[in-house]
């Protein structure tokens, strides 16, 4: 498996307060085929492309690691070291929302940019 491009977007999540509800708004817009992510007590959602078992995006609850993050879409941005990325970030004036989290084979996290606006920054795991 190639590694991803640094400054590609490699996912986008919808985090809201009530993802049941939404990932049904979002089904009947787009046909997406809403699948069940067990997060312990409640529930996430990835969203699968009509007709296909490819998740293309995520509906998630402002709950566990998303609490306190706003109502909107989080996209993902591959970086090559994110200890260096959210350094970098600092200092330029933005700042660190969700320290680094495992994520699949990887690792994620939140900055916010000058502006206020946030996204998520991913790092691939080295493979040896």
């Amino acid at each position: 498996m190639e590694k991803t491009e640094p400054g590609s977007i490699v996912w986008v999540d919808l985090t809201v307060p009530d993802a049941e509800t939404l990932k049904s708004f979002y089904s009947e817009v787009t046909g997406w085929r809403p699948v069940p992510v067990a997060m312990g007590e409640y529930k996430d959602y990835a969203m699968n492309t009509p007709g296909s078992d490819q998740a293309t995006a995520g509906v998630c609850n402002a709950r566990g690691t998303n609490a306190g993050l706003p109502a909107q879409w989080l996209i993902y941005i591959a970086v090559n070291d994110i200890d260096a990325a959210m350094t970098r970030c600092e200092e330029l004036g933005g700042s660190v929302v969700v320290r680094p989290k495992g994520l699949g084979k990887g690792r994620y996290c939140v900055i916010r940019d000058p502006a206020g606006a946030v996204c998520a920054l991913y790092q691939e795991a080295v493979e040896v």
